[in-house]
């Protein structure tokens, strides 16, 4: 920058008004610099759809698809959203119920998302979960649009949130629900060792959705982490486990003890009602014996895996599981 000696002036005021105008033009400059830096950074993460380089600190994030409960259960605020159901949502603190609230509507799903819509909203991230078939019609359009991060139906829900936390900057809050996830596990399991080893489970399950005179055996996603996790002896009969019909209740009786489903306040579920109230299932040796326990374990595979929905399901089961004399 060249400045010219105004005429007509004295020597001090055009020294101190050429420093003062080098001072601000350094700090401009600075300032543009850092501002720059701080928008243009990038780096890379790793989702289904490769490596996906993201803004370093993105600040416009929509959620389109099963992203948007796992974005929202950190403590996200999200710019748009699609819908989650009200059962899900009431399932969320309140914070994160008025986060999904605040934020733009894109449509009932992410493979019916309004992508004009969401374009309007000048996101610098996309968090994306459907189908992958959705999701190859759709990628062209959203990488447009902004950087977007895609997970499958298939991917492991733990990684899916290791990602989603560390590309939204909400790592702490992830991690401090890990921690006091594993802090409930370790307790449960250290109260209710001898149970854990020395009792075979069943869990029984039935969704309102299912056909008359059908039920579903360990089969829910409470079920896979307490086989895995804990571990309790609940044998493993595939994903989504096995549908047997009422006829086969009887069948039932060859575990010790049998898990069944109950609403948060300890009711038993909508669902499963037509199980519990049937006679086959009144005359199991577990029930009669009281070893036939209500659970509560909220939500569905589809859009509510996360540690902080777990521990809810460590709690309930602890209780559960604290009306059985230990096996001797």
């Amino acid at each position: 920058m060249i400045f010219t000696r105004p005429r007509r002036r004295g020597a001090a005021l055009v020294a101190a008004l050429l420093s003062t105008a080098i001072l601000l033009a350094g700090c401009g400059s600075d300032d543009k610099s850092d501002q720059g830096d701080a928008v243009g950074a990038t780096r890379t993460v790793e989702a289904d759809n490769g490596t996906v380089e993201i803004p370093a600190h993105p600040q416009r994030i929509a959620t389109l698809g099963r992203l948007t409960v796992s974005f929202l259960d950190l403590g996200g605020k999200p710019v748009g959203v699609t819908e989650v159901d009200a059962s899900v949502l009431d399932a969320l603190p309140e914070e994160q119920q008025a986060a999904y609230k605040a934020a733009k509507l894109l449509g009932s799903g992410a493979s019916e998302a309004d992508l004009e819509l969401l374009a309007t909203l000048k996101p610098d991230l996309i968090l994306f979960s459907a189908p992958d078939s959705d999701f190859e019609q759709m990628k062209s359009e959203l990488k447009s649009i902004a950087p977007t991060i895609f997970f499958g139906f298939s991917t492991d829900w733990k990684t899916r949130l290791s990602v989603t936390a560390d590309a939204t900057e909400l790592t702490d809050a992830l991690n401090a629900q890990k921690t006091e996830y594993e802090e409930k596990l370790a307790g449960l399991q250290g109260k209710h060792s001898e149970i854990i080893e020395n009792t075979r489970f069943g869990e029984v399950s039935r969704g309102s959705w299912q056909d008359s005179g059908m039920f579903s055996l360990n089969g829910s996603q409470c079920s896979e982490i307490a086989r895995v996790d804990i571990p309790l002896d609940i044998p493993d009969l595939g994903e989504g486990g096995e549908e047997r019909s009422f006829e086969q209740i009887g069948d039932l009786s060859e575990y010790d003890v049998l898990l069944y489903p109950v609403d948060a306040e300890g009711q038993v579920t909508e669902g499963f009602a037509p199980v519990a109230e049937s006679n086959a299932w009144k005359a199991l040796p577990a029930v009669t014996s009281g070893k036939a326990l209500g659970v509560y374990c909220f939500g569905d595979v589809s859009s509510t895996r996360s540690y902080r929905i777990y521990s809810t399901y460590l709690d309930s089961l602890d209780k559960a599981l604290a009306t059985l004399a230990p096996a001797g």
